[in-house]
């Protein structure tokens, strides 16, 4: 049975992808916790974190810390906030999200039902400042 996130990124569901590569994709969070809130995912199914092959999760944090690069930039936060937490979904991410405050940590003020046009926005933002940045290759069409 494959997981959410394989049905994501094997376009079953849909998803606002703003990274694709060969070991990794990266799209909107549907729960936000800020603008541009962004899972980085292994194309490959991994539970948990302690399980990934280091070289696996190295590259997952190298496609986080660049999306949080422009998360800063692009939203105007003082930092880029990461977390793997692993209870929502059994399948290895990372939450990237621009913040502020460690209030910005809290999972239960997460948005339930947040705008889909400022989602299709921001994910464009995303992409927009990844192909500035250099990963044009990686950055996916909307």
């Amino acid at each position: 049975m494959s997981t959410l996130f394989t049905r994501i990124i094997e376009g079953e569901i849909p998803g606002r992808f703003v990274w694709k590569d060969d070991d990794v994709v990266a799209f909107l969070s549907i729960g936000p916790l800020a603008d541009g809130h962004t899972l980085v995912v292994p194309r490959r199914e991994v539970d948990k974190w302690t399980d990934a092959p280091a070289d696996l999760l190295a590259r997952l944090t190298a496609v986080a810390q660049e999306i949080g690069k422009v998360q800063v930039e692009a939203f105007g936060a003082e930092r880029a906030g990461l977390t793997i937490a692993g209870f929502e979904i059994d399948h290895l991410h990372i939450h990237v999200w621009p913040a502020n405050s460690l209030a910005d940590f809290d999972f239960s003020r997460a948005e339930t039902n947040p705008d889909q046009d400022r989602m299709a926005a921001n994910a464009e933002k995303i992409r927009e400042g990844l192909r500035a940045a250099g990963h044009g290759e990686f950055v996916p069409e909307a």
